[in-house]
């Protein structure tokens, strides 16, 4: 993460309490693929007391960087200290900490529900014949059985 982000967080210190923080954490996760809406922006830059967003997007900028290490890398409860580098404040640092923590479990089950699951291919067997009595082109009949349900897929070809 860039250095000069950091200097961005001791903005959530303006912040009259622990569950400001934890809302605008939560409100970042929950619009991870959107962005935050004008309301949600409003509703930050209010509890954060700031007056424009010129200080409002780099520090929504670290806070999602921050995230998406915590998350996607699958950062240990005892390794979360090393997230940030010393020049953010301890009591900051315990802040974030413990909420990270706290959803931890909620946002990696999240990111599970995401991840889009391929069929496994089971068992795949073919098969010549005749499409009628009419056609002397051969066809041929595959079936497809995949690993994740009980269902068959079936699949005629024409052979040329």
């Amino acid at each position: 993460m860039e250095r000069s982000l950091w200097g961005h967080l001791p903005l959530l210190m303006r912040s009259n309490s622990k569950e400001s923080v934890e809302y605008i954490l939560q409100a970042l996760w929950r619009t991870r693929k959107t962005g935050l809406d004008a309301a949600d922006r409003d509703i930050v830059r209010d509890m954060l007391q700031l007056e424009n967003d010129s200080d409002l997007d780099p520090l929504l900028v670290c806070l999602r960087m921050l995230i998406r290490r915590f998350v996607y890398e699958n950062v240990s409860k005892d390794d979360i200290h090393k997230l940030f580098p010393t020049e953010v404040l301890p009591e900051l640092q315990r802040l974030l900490t413990l909420l990270l923590q706290k959803f931890q479990r909620e946002w990696r089950d999240d990111l599970l529900k995401d991840q889009v699951t391929l069929p496994r291919l089971k068992a795949m067997t073919w098969d010549m014949a005749n499409q009628d009595a009419e056609s002397i082109n051969p066809v041929a009949v595959i079936n497809l059985k995949d690993e994740t349900s009980t269902r068959h897929i079936s699949q005629e070809t024409n052979v040329v």
